[in-house]
């Protein structure tokens, strides 16, 4: 009993100092074209927001676009599980620059800042290939992510994505407030589950499915999304998909031990490419 109390004191007293951060940093928040402000205003109402590589108009994506298609071209054959699913070919690739300038870029980081109202830490990036699976595993769970209390993910596409390539689909903020019944089953059910996520069809109890919203697009199109806030997944697929993931989270996260997974060794880390192959 006193283990668990003092563990619930500490846990106040974070957020209490979580809280007070953010009061303290709001005069300093870098200020942001109107285009870019509505970036941020969506992702406060919705939990995830569409925009493009051409929209936000970046110096480095010609080369973050010419590195990906070489580097997804070293990419092996997927690796199958005992039940015959094809697993995620994942590259960490935040130690190259051609990633890693794209992912320190000032705009993208001060949109980013804005929605979390802390300084920010760019965690790292992966160069994602999914595979055809008919079956709901791993990510393709209805989930929600454990790095911080406000965590952004930027999706940058590599491809057209249609409904055949599993696009990115979630259930908007405002169905699943703290206030609401829902918020409670859904947490149910994610704790039942190990938190290792739900199917559809127990989030079919729960949410409509005429209220989730799926997240198609255009190569080059990059989709912020806080998957802390949303319950999110990447839908079944008969077509594979290419991706970066890129991470950020306050520069001193809430679990920083479930943020190394983007810059050690617990996924390949490809063989840095000749510069001239790149330019």
């Amino acid at each position: 009993m006193l283990k668990a109390i003092t563990h619930k004191l500490t846990e106040l007293k974070s957020e209490l100092a979580y809280r007070v951060a953010l009061s303290n940093h709001a005069p300093n928040l870098p200020t942001l074209e109107e285009k870019y402000a509505r970036i941020v205003k969506t992702l406060k109402t919705e939990g995830a927001c569409l925009t493009s590589l051409s929209e936000l108009g970046l110096a480095s994506s010609n080369d973050l676009l010419r590195a990906s298609e070489q580097y997804l071209a070293t990419m092996t054959q997927p690796k199958l599980t005992s039940k015959g699913h094809k697993l995620p070919q994942i590259y960490t690739v935040t130690d190259i620059p051609e990633f890693s300038r794209w992912g320190n870029e000032r705009l993208l980081v001060d949109i980013i800042e804005n929605y979390i109202g802390l300084p920010v830490a760019f965690q790292g990036v992966h160069l994602r290939k999914d595979f055809p699976n008919e079956d709901q595993f791993g990510t393709a769970l209805w989930h929600k992510d454990s790095e911080d209390r406000r965590i952004i993910k930027a999706f940058v596409y590599l491809q057209d994505v249609e409904p055949e390539h599993g696009p990115f689909e979630y259930v908007p903020l405002n169905l699943t407030s703290l206030y609401s019944l829902d918020y409670y089953k859904i947490y149910y059910q994610l704790w039942r589950s190990g938190y290792l996520g739900i199917d559809d069809k127990t989030l079919l109890s729960i949410i409509p499915k005429s209220a989730w919203k799926s997240c198609p697009g255009k190569a080059g199109t990059v989709l912020l999304a806080d998957t802390k806030a949303i319950l999110h997944h990447g839908t079944a697929r008969s077509i594979e998909r290419s991706a970066l993931f890129y991470v950020y989270t306050a520069n001193s996260p809430k679990n920083p031990q479930d943020c190394t997974q983007y810059w050690d060794d617990t996924f390949a880390k490809p063989k840095k490419l000749e510069t001239r192959f790149l330019r």
